[in-house]
């Protein structure tokens, strides 16, 4: 016999996700709009209560360019598909930006989707993976020392002792990215902090390792959402 199913009272899942800092969780009705949340997605914005979240969309509460990316995924998981591990941007309770890994799936009830339910975790807290963690360490240090030159895949295999596939194969395990799609995480986010200040976008580009400007601004804009000249303003406003 099969056992009957159980009604589970998301507010009681809400509870448990405030007990895990490290993961922002929330739902979302057929509209897109936020029904529950966990305190982690509450400390990340600023916010107090529940109440100054509720019923808003990811367009009212994210900076222009990552809720218009969330909206899509979420237009996306309310068709029926299924986001697993995607790596994106969010912000941090210090509003400064940071990596995450992030699940979204519909919320089916009756068979039909009323909305979604997602969690994100933050990408350098992922447990299991301590052995695979040390044994990039080195290589890790190295791109953060050196992302403004020309980090070489044979450089990291060097720091590694790993083999050109073994390397390849362990980036992805841990980060779901290779080695040279990491570096250019790694040099937005650099980018990203030196956008803080007075400088050109010309010569932050160049600083962070960019050929040219044009390269920068697409990549930026693939990751970020926004132009480098948005980001600053919103920055600043």
């Amino acid at each position: 016999m099969s056992p009957a199913p159980l009604n589970v009272d998301a507010a009681e899942v809400e509870a448990l996700f405030d007990s895990i800092p490290d993961v922002l969780f929330f739902i979302k009705d057929r509209e897109g709009r936020y029904t529950h949340v966990n305190a982690t997605m509450l400390r990340r914005l600023g916010l107090r209560s529940r109440r100054e979240i509720i019923g808003r969309r990811a367009s009212e509460v994210y900076p222009s360019g990552m809720g218009a990316t969330y909206g899509l995924q979420d237009q996306q998981v309310l068709g029926g598909a299924v986001i697993d591990n995607l790596l994106e941007l969010h912000l941090f309770s210090d509003r400064e930006p940071g990596w995450c890994l992030t699940c979204k799936r519909p919320l089916r009830i009756g068979g039909e989707v009323a909305g979604l339910i997602g969690i994100s975790r933050d990408l350098a807290s992922r447990e299991g993976l301590e052995d695979d963690y040390r044994s990039l360490r080195e290589a890790l240090v190295h791109m953060n020392r050196n992302y403004a030159g020309n980090v070489r895949v044979q450089d990291l295999q060097a720091i590694t002792g790993f083999s050109a596939s073994k390397l390849e194969r362990t980036f992805h395990k841990v980060f779901q990215l290779s080695p040279l799609q990491l570096l250019t995480r790694i040099r937005i986010q650099a980018a990203m902090h030196r956008l803080h200040g007075p400088g050109s976008i010309a010569s932050i580009a160049q600083a962070c390792g960019f050929g040219d400007q044009s390269a920068f601004t697409r990549r930026f804009v693939a990751l970020v959402g926004m132009t480098p000249s948005e980001y600053r303003a919103l920055r600043q406003g």
